[in-house]
């Protein structure tokens, strides 16, 4: 399995972007896929995540109600959606994939990652 992260830039506190997660070679070994981000000097921590079904998704608290995760079946794409952006959303933001529905929100539990993809919101 392998994870393709794209779609980071540069924008402005308030602006909009869309993160890009293709997945190749997916199989019953990818069940669900997270989003995470880590800023300079802190620990990878945990932003999105939802099963390929797309039957239910998972957020961590600061981004509810801004961001929003999705997924394409047929295009093996993960999508986060960044709205109303903030300097403190600055990081690297990774892709991930495990084998196990359950518990999603710690690093360890996923077994594939995405290079990353570089967010930058200038104040």
């Amino acid at each position: 399995v392998q994870l393709q992260a794209s779609g980071g830039g540069l924008v402005q506190a308030g602006g909009s972007l869309r993160l890009a997660c293709i997945v190749s070679g997916r199989t019953s070994s990818s069940i669900f896929m997270g989003w995470f981000r880590q800023a300079p000097g802190k620990e990878r921590e945990f932003v999105a995540a939802l099963p390929w079904s797309g039957a239910y998704t998972y957020y961590a608290d600061f981004v509810k109600g801004r961001f929003s995760i999705s997924e394409d079946n047929a295009k093996n794409t993960v999508y986060l959606q960044m709205n109303s952006l903030k300097p403190e959303a600055t990081a690297v933001y990774y892709c991930a994939s495990k084998r196990y529905s359950g518990s999603y929100n710690s690093p360890n539990l996923y077994d594939y990652w995405g290079q990353g993809t570089q967010v930058t919101v200038s104040s």
